[in-house]
Parts: C-alpha cells; sequence; structure tokens
C-alpha cells in the first residue's frame, strides 16, 4: 500500500511526503489560520489582552498536535467546511438584522 493514497487532501497537496519540513510548516499554518478564523466567527467573545494571549497560546499548541493528525485524518478540510458554514450563518445573521 502507497502511503500517498493515505494522504489527506492538504497534506497531499503540500507534499508532506516528499518534502517533510516545508509540507509540515505549510500543513501547521493552514490548521493554525483556519483555526483561528473559526474561533474568531464562532466562539470569540471580548476577553482581556492577557486572557486573550492565554487562548491564542493554547490554539497554538492545539494546532501542533492536529497538524499530526491531519496527514492522514481531514482536519483542515473539516476546519474549512467550519469556516463556510460559520460565514454562511454571520452572513444570515447580519442580512437579519438589518431587516429589521
Amino acid at each position: 500500500m502507497d502511503i500517498t493514497e493515505r494522504l489527506s487532501f492538504f497534506a497531499a497537496l503540500f507534499k508532506v511526503n516528499e518534502h517533510p519540513d516545508l509540507g509540515m510548516w505549510l500543513l501547521y499554518l493552514t490548521i493554525l489560520i483556519l483555526s483561528i478564523i473559526v474561533y474568531k466567527l464562532g466562539f470569540a467573545q471580548k476577553l482581556p489582552l492577557l486572557k486573550s494571549v492565554i487562548i491564542y497560546l493554547f490554539l497554538i499548541f492545539g494546532c501542533t498536535f492536529l497538524t499530526f493528525l491531519g496527514i492522514f485524518l481531514p482536519i483542515a478540510e473539516g476546519l474549512v467546511v467550519a469556516v463556510l458554514i460559520l460565514v454562511i450563518y454571520k452572513i444570515r445573521l447580519h442580512r437579519h438584522k438589518n431587516a429589521q
């Protein structure tokens, strides 16, 4: 069995099997950026600066673990779907508030 058949879409896109250093960094940045967008769109509240820094530090640490899972599991793909759903929700919410 060839390992390239088991790679997730983003891992195959960034060629993690051919260029592991660059591919893993690109996968990590993709997961981190998508996680930050999901957090901001769906869960972020107005917090003091220190609490926000702590939240983002844990987010950075968690994305490190998710990157290793994202090689074979569709972690980044799931985050893309979550971003799309949250963007659609925010647009509809904004339109509903403007209609009232």
